[in-house]
């Protein structure tokens, strides 16, 4: 833990004798959990009233609405309606009471609806980043303050991971949960990692040291919901539980960046390496306290503990054209891999890539069309234990193996602050190639599943 604090202050030491201009993006607004955009800075239909704005107040109200259905494959044909509104406030709090370079943030969720992942597919990759048990809860809840020309921010309070670690910009118009935050820590982190819906109480350092290099640190409370049996969302059911004795969880990155300054001539680009480190312990997937599977009629079927766990991950992501002089339009790549230890892992490794196209149609500047794969592999010791099942079992019990997504989306702008994208997805191998539940004979696996979709972004 000391060593993680010597590195944090290394970084602001660093960054304070830095020099940097104005990057083309700003990667320190408060963004909106699903769609990206700045809830500073965001185009909106202009419907809200923000009479304090000029104060340093402002509002936003988003609401996220989407029916899917998936006319063949998963554990069950279905279809789901479900919406979710983000409130959010944001404070200058310079302009506000005096206090320079300090910002607040909060933004509280209504989600209603069913979810198809949860309900019909029974799939790793979550077919929508909204998916979530009917709720009103609060997510974020922070305050930052910036230094030295806002080359050093520090955030504390309620926080999300999602928008700041193993991001791409060029995933932004992409409905499937795993392509923001990628499913490799939904499925091993404690309660899912801090991520939709589920923030954690925690503090964020980052700091651009250079124009080509920015560093960014983070420690979260390990579990948002905190230890127990069933649905994270249901033991942390308003998002007020505000943990703090947990084992904690450990982010770190570093970005290197090219062309990344406004008026640069030459195509921005960007490589994150990271990873995260979590002091908890964590169950063994295939071996009980005495060293027995738990595949064996023998075992006590309580998993031996394991102390600790850890994920390193690589992002990439290139700006292959750009429209005239256009920052925002053009077409982009990015892959992004993780790789986390098989014995106390659910995936052990993670790997997604794609392209997305802006704004290349002059009648439709700010439009968005995207093609994407991604890939998560079931742990070798997962599988070991599914063999130990078959010993036990018989040959009929399926051996889980990978989980591959497939997925376009357009995203069509109505009129400034009004979206609808159409979208589809195929999902190769659910759950891993699992047994399916409802079909009542063994070795029966889930199906591979076409899903097709529509959303609607609004913003008041």
């Amino acid at each position: 833990m000391r060593g993680w604090v010597s590195v944090v202050f290394l970084m602001a030491f660093c960054a304070a004798a830095a020099a940097q201009e104005d990057k083309k993006t700003d990667d320190l607004k408060p963004n909106d959990p699903d769609t990206g955009e700045s809830t500073v800075q965001e185009s909106t239909l202009g419907l809200l009233p923000n009479p304090f704005e000029r104060q340093g107040l402002k509002f936003a109200v988003t609401y996220i609405g989407e029916v899917l259905g998936n006319p063949s494959g998963g554990a069950k044909r279905g279809s789901v309606y479900e919406d979710r509104f983000n409130f959010a406030a944001d404070a200058d709090l310079q302009k506000l009471v005096g206090i320079p370079g300090m910002t607040f943030h909060a933004n509280v969720f209504r989600i209603d609806g069913g979810g198809l992942s949860r309900g019909s597919l029974l799939n790793y990759l979550d077919v929508s980043g909204i998916e979530a048990l009917p709720a009103t809860r609060l997510y974020e809840v922070w305050f930052e303050k910036k230094w030295n020309d806002d080359k050093i921010a520090l955030r504390a309070g309620q926080l999300a991971a999602d928008s700041e670690f193993a991001n791409s910009k060029y995933t932004d118009v992409f409905t499937n949960a795993s392509l923001g935050w990628p499913a490799i820590f939904a499925l091993n982190m404690p309660s899912g990692g801090p991520s939709p819906p589920l923030a954690a109480l925690g503090a964020r350092l980052r700091a651009d040291v250079t124009d080509h290099l920015t560093l960014a640190a983070a420690m979260f409370d390990g579990d948002p919901a905190g230890p127990g049996t069933g649905d994270p969302q249901l033991r942390n059911r308003y998002g007020v539980n505000f943990r703090i004795n947990d084992p904690p969880l450990v982010l770190y990155e570093a970005q290197f960046q090219w062309n990344a300054r406004k008026g640069d001539p030459g195509l921005d680009g960007k490589l994150k390496l990271g990873g995260w480190r979590h002091f908890g312990s964590f169950y063994d997937e295939r071996f009980d306290t005495a060293g027995l599977s738990l595949a064996n009629p023998a075992s006590s079927g309580t998993p031996a503990s394991l102390s600790g766990n850890y994920g390193i991950y690589a992002v990439f992501e290139q700006k292959l054209f750009r429209v005239g002089d256009d920052d925002d339009r053009g077409v982009g790549v990015f892959a992004r891999a993780s790789y986390s230890p098989p014995a106390r892992n659910l995936i052990d490794y993670y790997a997604d890539g794609g392209f997305e196209f802006i704004g290349l149609n002059e009648t439709h500047p700010h439009d968005k069309f995207g093609i994407s794969i991604a890939y998560a592999h079931v742990s070798p010791t997962v599988q070991a234990l599914d063999r130990d099942f078959q010993m036990t079992l018989g040959s009929n019990w399926p051996v889980r193996s990978s989980e591959a997504l497939f997925t376009t989306v357009y995203q069509y702008e109505v009129r400034s602050g009004l979206t609808v994208q159409p979208n589809f997805q195929f999902v190769r191998h659910p759950g891993g190639g699992a047994t399916d539940p409802i079909s009542g004979a063994r070795g029966v696996r889930l199906k591979d599943a076409s899903v097709f979709g529509l959303r609607t972004v609004v913003k008041f």
